[in-house]
């Protein structure tokens, strides 16, 4: 269990490391913040700096999981679970709220809820056997 856990909170990381780079570092390309729901470079750059803010909350997230799992897997592995079990579910809850803000957000708050929220259960259970 923990194993597929483990591949499913990765490919989570991954996920959030796709919206870091969106948000933080290539912003500017139209395709990018009209993926976010924009319709004009006006609009872009008044939001630039809250998507610049939040693509590095999407970065810790991912690293913080992927440190959790580094230490899941050495002799850290209580610590590990700790990062993995705090990072996994910030990402389920960020996909909630992002639930609540419109019926057009629903296919990216799958995106990024529901491979956290397997691998957390799969750790859980991992963890309780």
């Amino acid at each position: 269990m923990a194993i597929i856990g483990s591949v499913l909170l990765a490919a989570a990381a991954i996920v959030h490391l796709g919206f870091f780079a969106m948000q933080s570092v290539i912003w500017a390309a139209p395709g990018v913040w009209r993926r976010f729901g924009l319709r004009n470079q006006r609009d872009a750059d008044v939001v630039r700096p809250m998507a610049y803010n939040q693509g590095f909350y999407n970065l810790f997230l991912a690293g913080g999981a992927v440190v959790g799992l580094a230490l899941y897997w050495t002799t850290l592995r209580q610590v590990g679970f700790g990062l993995i079990f705090f990072c996994g579910t910030c990402m389920v809850l960020a996909s909630l709220v992002l639930v609540t803000t419109g019926r057009r957000y629903w296919r990216a708050a799958l995106l990024q809820g529901v491979l956290p929220l397997a691998a957390l259960i799969l750790f859980v259970i991992a963890e309780n056997t």
